[in-house]
């Protein structure tokens, strides 16, 4: 980033895009520019490297092939699923309120049509509760919703487990945007319908993700006037957004352990040095597996607003929630759905790690925002 003193804490809202990828990106944008739909050489090439990184992508997750479907990103291919999973005539649907606003969203519109939607109950500690599930469903239940990653907590959710017992019965589908590319994903082990996941996500180009479709499960577009992708998703493929997408996902699977094993280090280490300056501060979803990429922390007594304006102001750059949600002045759906406490909602933040950062950034971060808070604290008018 142009800013030097820049410590960024945020890579859950998106990551940069590596040099060695936009490196392999840079020719099909500029020299190898041919339409992939076109008969001559050039989009024989462009169509060439498309199906290589589609079968890329496939093997990586443990999908065939066919099975993958290249859209704008996961709020599109979320959308898709949703849309797909259900008919015009009104039925129920499985989900829970920790789920992206691209999901809850549409669950909304949904209701307003007289869908019937059956919430998870979510533990205190972040994770869909599967105890009562036979409670849930109805006769009638033509979709399960669950995603795989907690994007505000970073608490694995018990996807698998949904799909093993639903999957035969409804169409269930997973958000993994928070998952792919820092967990090994099996597509057929998760026993899913379908899988969302967007490439910016893990350090690959902006504007490109792919939804999952298990095989012998139909698809209703949501656009029309092109034959490419089946008609599955119409309009002209952006070969070099796929190619980055597919080595981007590529070097992350290759990489996993060393990335996985990095971010775990500077996690502790940022801990380590926040606890040093800030004695009242709380993890929460700290007490269920979560991966460590993401932290998200409550700071009683604080308002998360004002603290993010003070951290931006002294160079840290992090969240109070998803960034698709960002500018909302209403409090997480993640957080109220696990019931926490007035003080800890009200004043949570949340920090996300990339493997790109060092150590000595995140003590510099974790300085950072313990200055903030304490600055914060002493001042009377911060508080209520």
């Amino acid at each position: 980033m142009n800013n030097p003193d820049l410590i960024y804490l945020d890579a859950n809202a998106t990551t940069p895009v590596l040099p060695e990828i936009w490196d392999a990106m840079r020719p099909f944008a500029l020299t190898q520019f041919g339409n992939p739909s076109s008969s001559h050489g050039a989009g024989r090439k462009s169509r060439k490297a498309l199906e290589d990184s589609r079968e890329e992508m496939a093997h990586l997750l443990g999908a065939f092939p066919d099975e993958v479907v290249f859209t704008s990103g996961a709020t599109e291919a979320n959308n898709l699923a949703l849309q797909s999973a259900l008919s015009d005539s009104p039925s129920s649907i499985l989900a829970s309120q920790i789920e992206h606003a691209s999901i809850t969203e549409h669950l909304k519109k949904l209701e307003k049509q007289a869908f019937q939607v059956q919430w998870l109950d979510i533990e205190h500690q972040g994770k869909a509760s599967l105890s009562n599930l036979s409670d849930k469903i109805k006769h009638d239940t033509k979709l399960a919703t669950l995603m795989l990653v907690n994007h505000e907590t970073g608490v694995l959710q018990p996807i698998e487990t949904l799909g093993n017992q639903l999957q035969s019965k409804m169409w269930v589908h997973t958000d993994a945007v928070q998952g792919a590319g820092k967990i090994r994903i099996d597509f057929h082990r998760l026993c899913v319908t379908s899988l969302a996941l967007s490439a910016h996500k893990f350090h690959g180009p902006k504007g490109i993700g792919a939804l999952l479709v298990r095989r012998g499960s139909t698809l209703k577009p949501m656009l029309f006037g092109g034959h490419q992708q089946k008609s599955l998703r119409p309009g002209t493929e952006p070969v070099h957004l796929v190619v980055g997408m597919a080595l981007a996902l590529k070097l992350a699977m290759k990489n996993l352990e060393a990335r996985r094993n990095k971010v775990a280090l500077l996690r502790e280490s940022f801990l380590q040095e926040l606890r040093k300056e800030v004695a009242d501060f709380t993890i929460n979803g700290e007490d269920n597996p979560m991966l460590p990429f993401t932290l998200n922390l409550g700071f009683p007594g604080l308002k998360a607003d004002i603290l993010l304006m003070r951290l931006d102001m002294a160079g840290v750059a992090c969240s109070t929630g998803s960034a698709c949600s960002s500018g909302s002045l209403l409090p997480s759906p993640v957080l109220m759905a696990m019931q926490v406490s007035p003080e800890v909602l009200k004043s949570s933040m949340r920090f996300s790690f990339g493997f790109h950062l060092e150590e000595v950034e995140v003590i510099e971060g974790a300085k950072r925002i313990a200055h903030a808070v304490q600055s914060l604290r002493n001042h009377a008018g911060a508080t209520e």
